[in-house]
């Protein structure tokens, strides 16, 4: 059994400035955060912003296992049309400088659209090749930046939400610097949790952990929902995996009540992990 880190993504508290959770979070015993980068979150624009973001962290002894890219539907790496493509990957950048003024060592980014496309023949084939060569020059600048990139396995209907397609795309990038967070939510509304599981071991460098019921991406707890929590941790071990769990939940209800809920689930991860 191995004793995996458990942290906590902010993206609890998004709709809060970060200035405004990070002593929650801390005082409420995690020292480990994935980074949300809604910008009323933080605006990873404000270079400033992301300086005295860093130095209390620093201050309160948080640190930034990941940052999490942004992702909207105006930002599209795959796109079609050139200049609204290379726009994408500039904003995407912008986030990863700020990542490492931050000291994160993954960036966590969706390869593809945050809009449900359909395209067939042609256009899959030249949206699919954007997006291998937009993730490498990203993954690429993060190297560069000390930074992972690793790609993260989207909801089943958003295009490239499906494992062949992500294998295709880590295997077409120019750049073995690249590795996979799993979202346990996404996976298992898909159908495919232990599937993907399976095939994505080998770049496997982190996991988002929230449950769902199989109807929609909750963002539940783990043990809230109707995932088989000893049998991914049990999954995890027999792949060597080395990386962290961030949880992934919802920020349902006060800040406090957000962190006990998440003390709960990190609770109750160790007492599953008691099981293998």
């Amino acid at each position: 059994m191995r004793d995996w880190a458990i942290g906590l993504s902010t993206g609890c508290f998004y709709q809060r400035s970060i200035f405004d959770c990070l002593e929650t979070i801390g005082s409420g015993g995690f020292n480990l955060v994935e980074i949300c980068s809604f910008p009323a979150h933080l605006n990873y624009h404000d270079t400033g912003a992301v300086h005295r973001a860093a130095e209390r962290m620093a201050s309160i002894g948080i640190e930034a296992y990941s940052f999490h890219a942004p992702f909207a539907d105006h930002i599209d790496i795959t796109s079609l049309d050139a200049q609204r493509r290379e726009q994408g990957v500039k904003e995407v950048l912008v986030a990863a400088e700020a990542a490492a003024v931050l000291r994160a060592r993954h960036f966590v980014i969706h390869p593809g659209p945050e809009h449900a496309l359909y395209p067939t023949g042609d256009e899959r084939w030249w949206r699919l090749e954007h997006v291998a060569r937009s993730l490498s020059t990203i993954a690429t600048r993060c190297q560069e930046l000390g930074v992972l990139c690793v790609l993260e396995n989207k909801l089943s209907h958003l295009l490239f939400g499906n494992i062949p397609d992500m294998m295709w795309i880590l295997g077409a990038m120019t750049t073995t610097h690249v590795g996979v967070c799993l979202d346990t939510g996404h996976a298992y509304l898909a159908r495919n949790l232990d599937s993907a599981m399976h095939k994505l071991a080998g770049y496997l460098k982190m996991m988002h952990a929230s449950d769902n019921a199989g109807h929609h991406d909750d963002h539940l707890p783990p043990g809230e929902g109707h995932i088989d929590w000893v049998n991914v941790l049990r999954k995890l071990d027999d792949s060597g995996f080395q990386g962290s769990i961030m949880l992934e939940i919802a920020g349902r209800g006060e800040p406090h009540e957000v962190m006990a809920a998440a003390r709960k689930a990190r609770r109750y991860l160790r007492d599953q992990e008691r099981k293998l």
